[in-house]
């Protein structure tokens, strides 16, 4: 049984070679992927004041105007409901259908 050994050593050093790329493409792919991870939340960032801020602020403006209109229909109806209470019991004494209490 001889032994050759130039085929393993071959695939020896086929198997380094690939390491020792390995070893300096890890990296590299690291730094890469900071940097287009820093891009990426950049450009989020000025898309946000771009985009999203002036959205906000008129969204924010309209819930305002919608608070203030809904407080005022709110206090009318409440002057309505007290107005229409105080009419139908001025009614109802008039007529003399006075509720009893239970």
């Amino acid at each position: 049984m001889t032994s050759d050994l130039a085929t393993t050593n071959m695939l020896l050093g086929i198997m380094a070679a690939v390491s020792v790329l390995e070893v300096l493409v890890l990296p590299a792919m690291f730094a890469g992927g900071f940097v287009l991870y820093r891009r990426l939340m950049r450009t989020v960032t000025e898309l946000e004041a771009r985009h999203v801020a002036p959205a906000s602020a008129r969204i924010n403006a309209i819930l305002d105007d919608v608070r203030d209109v809904t407080s005022v229909v709110r206090g009318a109806a409440d002057s309505t409901d007290s107005a229409v209470r105080a009419g139908l019991a001025w009614l109802l004494g008039r007529f003399g259908w006075v509720r009893r209490a239970a």
